[in-house]
């Protein structure tokens, strides 16, 4: 599984076309590292990541976005994919504009290098709130 470091241009317009002052929530899915690398060598991918989890929590949380929910993936109950998750969290932000703000930041991409070590693979999905009922 390819780990890009920031998305797209064209990802970038997709995302910016959705509504504007609406919250978006990302729905992150991650797979790890055995071993991570880098800086971070001697330490698992998931302790890699966490170290980049922590600052990022912090900084996300004072650009007023919030960590909603984090837990571990334990099965594939309807579904076919190639893709090993390990973990899928969702974050809140404000809007898009604070999402692309906080993502294309001088700190994430100093914070960043603790989640490419320990990162084998990720899906980062935008959503918003939808009614089916």
């Amino acid at each position: 599984m390819k780990i890009a470091q920031r998305p797209e241009p064209s990802q970038i317009e997709t995302l910016m076309k959705g509504p504007e002052d609406t919250p978006v929530v990302m729905l992150n899915l991650l797979s790890f590292k055995e071993a991570a690398d880098g800086a971070n060598e001697g330490s698992s991918g998931v302790e890699a990541y966490g170290r980049y989890a922590i600052e990022m929590r912090k900084f996300v949380e004072s650009k007023g976005g919030r960590f909603i929910w984090s837990g571990r993936v334990d099965s594939m109950v309807i579904g076919e994919s190639d893709a090993d998750f390990q973990v899928a969290a969702l974050v809140e932000y404000p809007n898009r504009k604070a999402f692309l703000e906080i993502a294309s930041s001088a700190h994430v991409a100093e914070i960043g290098k603790h989640r490419s070590e320990g990162l084998a693979g990720q899906w980062l999905i935008a959503t918003t709130e939808a009614s089916l009922g």
